[in-house]
C-alpha cells in the first residue's frame, strides 16, 4: 500500500516518510520533542514570522505513529504543554448588572490579549466559569479579545482560532478545490468562543463587538502571525441559540452541519447540529482563497 497523504497541511509521500524514519532510526536517544524540532529544521518548517512550527511537527509525528507509518520512541516526560489542561483559577468578578441600550453603555474598550499572560488568564477564567462549553486551550494560531466598559468592568470575551479542516457547506460556498483548501485554510479563522457575561444585558452589544472585531482582526492576525486572514466562520448550536447577533453583524448563514464530528469514524456519533455562519473581511476574499 502506498503511504501518502496530506497531514498537518503538508504533503507526505515516500520521500518525506523516508526522511522521518531516517531521523528516528539515526537518533534513537532523541525525545519526541527533540525529533519535532529537528524535523522543523530539516524541512525548514516555519510560521510566516519565522518561528519553528514544532507543535505542528509534533502532531504530524504522532499521526504518523498512529497510522503505523513510523515508530516513535516512548514518551519520556509529560508534554511541556500539559499546563494547558490545568483548570484556571476562579476569579472575583465585578458583578454590577448592566442593562439597557448600547448608547447608554458608553465607550467600550476592545483589547486583543493573546500575548498578555494576565489577559489570557482572564479569558480562561471567564470561559471556565460562565460559558456552557467551558474553557479549552486554543491550539495553533489564535487571537483573544476582551471587552470592558469605561469603568473597567469585564463585559465579554471572544476567542478566534483555526478554521474547521472540512465543512461541506462552507467549502461548497467558497467553491475551492481540496488542494486550495489545504493550501489556504489558514486564511480563515473560526470564532470558537463568544461570551457576554451573564450580568450584562445590553441590547446590540454582541453584534457591535462582532462588527468591531471584523474591522480589525485581519491586521491583528498579520501583526502576530505575519499573514492576514480573509474570512471568519463560526458554528452556532441550533437548539441553544438563534444566531441573531451574527446575522445583525452581517455574517452570512451557509447552512447547517450534519450532527457528526471529525472523531466519528463509524458514522454513529451524534453531536448537536450547528448553523454555520461566515463573514468575509474584504471584497476579494473568494479570489484570494481560490487563486
Amino acid at each position: 500500500m502506498i503511504q501518502s497523504g496530506v497531514i498537518q497541511g503538508r504533503r507526505i509521500g515516500p520521500e518525506q516518510l523516508h526522511q522521518v524514519r531516517a531521523l528516528v532510526a539515526t537518533h534513537p536517544q532523541w525525545s519526541r520533542y527533540r525529533l519535532s524540532r529537528e524535523l522543523c529544521a530539516l524541512w525548514d518548517w516555519r510560521t510566516a514570522t519565522g518561528q519553528w512550527k514544532d507543535m505542528a511537527a509534533r502532531t504530524l509525528l504522532l499521526k504518523l505513529d498512529r497510522r503505523g507509518w513510523v515508530r516513535l520512541p516512548e514518551r519520556r516526560v509529560p508534554s511541556p504543554n500539559r499546563h494547558r489542561l490545568v483548570a484556571p483559577a476562579q476569579q472575583q468578578w465585578e458583578r454590577t448588572p448592566i442593562s439597557g441600550s448600547l448608547s447608554g453603555l458608553g465607550p467600550v474598550e476592545l483589547t486583543e490579549v493573546s500575548c498578555l499572560s494576565s489577559g489570557r488568564a482572564e479569558v480562561r477564567a471567564a470561559l471556565a466559569q460562565f460559558h456552557y462549553l467551558g474553557w479549552r486551550a486554543p491550539v495553533g494560531e489564535n487571537l483573544q479579545y476582551i471587552a470592558r466598559s469605561d469603568s473597567g468592568q469585564l463585559l465579554a470575551v471572544l476567542v478566534f482560532g483555526a478554521a474547521a479542516w472540512k465543512c461541506s457547506a462552507r467549502d461548497q460556498w467558497i467553491g475551492w478545490t481540496v488542494g486550495e483548501r489545504q493550501a489556504r485554510l489558514s486564511w480563515i479563522a473560526s470564532n470558537q468562543r463568544f461570551l457576554i457575561l451573564p450580568f450584562i444585558q445590553v441590547r446590540c452589544l454582541a453584534s457591535h463587538l462582532l462588527g468591531r472585531v471584523a474591522r480589525r482582526i485581519a491586521e491583528d492576525w498579520q501583526r502576530k502571525y505575519g499573514h492576514r486572514i480573509v474570512l471568519l466562520e463560526t458554528f452556532v448550536e441550533r437548539d441553544r441559540f438563534g444566531g441573531s447577533c451574527y446575522r445583525a453583524a452581517n455574517w452570512q448563514g451557509l447552512g447547517s452541519t450534519r450532527g457528526r464530528s471529525r472523531q466519528d469514524r463509524t458514522r454513529t456519533l451524534q453531536v448537536p447540529v450547528k448553523e454555520i455562519y461566515a463573514c468575509p473581511l474584504r471584497p476579494d476574499w473568494r479570489e484570494a482563497l481560490i487563486a
